[in-house]
């Protein structure tokens, strides 16, 4: 309750004293001068409340309940809503606003909330988890969500959606680009989608290079995300793509070395860096690696395709656009931004290209 006058602390709790006190709820209060009352009610199931009483004009009521039925869930409703009848009668027409939020369900089988990439909490509406294993690199899970189908997180961050082709079409140029006859390389992409994306218009030859040499991610993709990546993992080769289960460094710089070009290089590695401090350096001196030996081994009129991050991530996009004028070549680059549906926040995608000098 936001109030829009100071709050008479005593009187609040007088007025909200008794619908505890019904339930049969065993009372604590603590006072501070100046600071207003916190005041804890506990039942004999184990379930409390805590009403915190601020001067300013907040008045904060928190319910945990261990149970979980559509009883225990009615019961909840029911003292909430005397709750708020009872402020109604002794604020009258002073209440600025209410807000009541929906129960977090915590310790469940099926963890639904997820943070976004900006740090804010999403609850998914996940109702099964299909894969969960840990492998030697980073935990992997699979998780149905009713609208997205299944999710793939790795290690506690959302990567891609069966929904999500949207991402897919984004980082492989928004459908400008003819990859007809053409060399394409993919970095990461473990999740198999941009591969099946790509093989469908008929590429020369797409080679698939994994960063994380992590089997179980391609293992457990190819079983439970089939709307994304299709057959494509079903073989680690085939007329005409090849996936390369391997740190992909050591290849980039043979690559280079040998001379070989691709017309599409497409990053699919990790989202730029979420924080800027001094102590992600290595993070970035990572990405401008990656950047570089793309650079040696993309053609002079190929393009480079890459995810940022979230929009909301500004100082963090800039750090990346700022890695783009210490390469070993000069390079141009846009961008534009892509709602991403599992994501539930808009993300920004890089296309990145060799700057053109006049001879």
């Amino acid at each position: 309750f936001s109030l829009n006058l100071a709050a008479d602390c005593n009187a609040v709790l007088k007025a909200l004293q008794p619908i505890f006190q019904e339930q049969g709820m065993t009372e604590t209060v603590h006072n501070w001068e100046d600071h207003g009352y916190l005041v804890t009610y506990i039942k004999k199931n184990g379930s409390f409340a805590n009403l915190r009483i601020h001067p300013h004009g907040l008045v904060l009521v928190d319910l945990q309940s261990y149970n979980d039925d559509m009883k225990g869930r009615e019961e909840v409703d029911q003292l909430l809503n005397k709750v708020e009848e009872r402020m109604k009668e002794l604020i009258h027409g002073n209440i600025k606003r209410v807000k009541r939020l929906p129960a977090i369900l915590r310790g469940g089988v099926i963890d639904r909330y997820w943070p976004t990439a900006d740090g804010r909490l999403v609850e998914y509406d996940i109702d099964e988890v299909v894969y969960d294993e840990d492998s030697p690199f980073q935990n992997i899970k699979i998780l149905h969500s009713k609208q997205f189908g299944n999710i793939l997180i790795l290690s506690g961050d959302v990567n891609l959606a069966e929904s999500d082709l949207a991402y897919t079409q984004a980082i492989m140029g928004s459908g400008k680009e003819d990859y007809t006859g053409k060399e394409v390389l993919i970095l990461g992409g473990g999740d198999g989608g941009i591969l099946y994306e790509i093989v469908k218009l008929k590429p020369k030859m797409v080679t698939m290079q994994t960063s994380n040499i992590d089997q179980m991610v391609i293992d457990g993709c190819k079983k439970h995300m089939r709307r994304t990546c299709g057959d494509v993992l079903d073989n680690l080769k085939g007329d005409c793509y090849q996936v390369l289960i391997e740190d992909c460094i050591p290849v980039l710089k043979r690559y280079a070395k040998e001379g070989r070009m691709f017309d599409y290089v497409i990053n699919d590695l990790t989202a730029v860096p979420i924080s800027t401090s001094p102590e992600e350096d290595s993070t970035w001196e990572f990405l401008r690696l990656i950047l570089d030996l793309s650079m040696k081994v993309l053609k002079q009129d190929g393009k480079y395709f890459t995810q940022g991050n979230c929009i909301n991530l500004t100082d963090a996009l800039t750090l990346y656009e700022e890695q783009l004028s210490r390469l070993y070549c000069p390079v141009e680059f846009s961008k534009e931004t892509v709602c991403v549906p599992s994501y539930m926040e808009l993300w920004v995608f890089y296309t990145i290209w060799k700057k053109q000098t006049d001879i």
